[in-house]
């Protein structure tokens, strides 16, 4: 059975709990469950708690309703039912449901390419119409600049004109690689080779200064079939972030490990997939900033183009992967993200 069953007396103790219960919820099965609350066996998940709480005082149970889990993540479809005596007396209740977290990425990645390609071709245009001016006053910037005297104040002014035009278009070449199609090229990829290669780039695009970098990367992880460029730059941007935000003090630690993973699919064998975290004691974020840091063109950098990330989880997604993360103000911050060996679709993405 590859539905999840609860059930509970009128008291809220807990009377019936299967094994895939136990597996979506994360908890360790144990023989004195049954009979326990079910606030206690099921205390990391406080909003299931909330829902079965309030079962007895609702006229309308609800029937095929969505939720998702703290802080795993996952999604839930879930219908409640009372359960009633010979007598017709209610005696307890039942909740049924079903992982539905693959369902659930999967959509929200045909929601985000949907919108993506809308916002895609009106930024491409965009981006062509201010390429051309911004290259035309670099040019006339730099011609009035030869002609200056190199003490003037104009001079001064014409090469701060010129590193703002250069910083502009920068950020509209951003733009224009975030909104072309990702065509993976597609080979035998070692994570530890693509993870190397990426530290040095992060360090030529961002100050590293004092910060310590620490990678663990165990050379008998499995080979990714997977695009080799397109995953430096994945674990280049995320670098980058880090240092940015460590100010040139802290440490990022670099962690690798093989898993398998299991999507809750009947007769689906689990997958063989390689997680990758990158970790930082930095400042860390909001609840607030954590829902936002990987909408296209959400920035808090003065400078930022707000690409960074969600190019990261464009990446990701073309390589039918998914990316999490965890942080609190003060507590640094986690990047995870899951690739695994063997893609669903290898051709062509996002």
């Amino acid at each position: 059975m590859r539905n999840g069953v609860l059930a509970m007396t009128r008291d809220q103790t807990l009377a019936l709990i299967n094994d895939e219960a136990y597996r979506i919820f994360g908890v360790t099965p144990k023989r004195t469950d049954l009979g326990r609350p079910v606030a206690e066996v099921l205390r990391d998940h406080p909003e299931v708690v909330r829902v079965l709480n309030g079962v007895f005082d609702l006229h309308l149970l609800p029937n095929r309703v969505e939720l998702r889990l703290r802080p795993s993540g996952k999604v839930i479809g879930y219908t409640l039912a009372l359960v009633r005596d010979d007598s017709g007396r209610v005696v307890g209740a039942a909740m049924f449901f079903k992982d539905l977290t693959r369902v659930e990425q999967l959509e929200e990645r045909e929601r985000l390419r949907d919108r993506l390609a809308a916002v895609g071709e009106m930024a491409a245009a965009i981006a062509h119409e201010v390429k051309n001016p911004l290259a035309g006053i670099e040019v006339m910037a730099g011609v009035l600049r030869r002609q200056m005297d190199d003490a003037s104040e104009a001079h001064t002014v014409l090469g701060d004109i010129i590193t703002e035009a250069k910083m502009a278009n920068a950020i509209v070449q951003e733009v224009l690689e975030f909104v072309r199609p990702i065509r993976l090229q597609v080979d035998r990829t070692t994570i530890g080779a693509a993870v190397d290669a990426a530290v040095t780039f992060a360090e030529n695009k961002s100050r590293r200064g004092e910060v310590a970098v620490e990678v663990s990367v165990p050379p008998n992880l499995p080979d990714l079939h997977a695009d080799y460029y397109q995953l430096t730059q994945l674990f280049t941007n995320l670098l980058t972030n880090a240092f940015e935000a460590l100010g040139g003090q802290g440490r990022v630690r670099i962690a690798a490990r093989a898993v398998h993973l299991d999507h809750g699919a009947p007769d689906a064998a689990p997958r063989e997939a390689v997680v990758v975290e990158i970790a930082d004691d930095g400042p860390g974020m909001s609840a607030e900033l954590i829902d936002r840091v990987f909408n296209p063109f959400f920035t808090t950098k003065p400078q930022g183009s707000g690409l960074g990330l969600a190019i990261v989880r464009k990446i990701v997604d073309a390589h039918d992967g998914r990316i999490d993360l965890e942080s609190a103000p003060g507590r640094g911050t986690t990047v995870r993200v899951t690739l695994p060996v063997t893609g669903d679709d290898h051709d062509v993405h996002q």
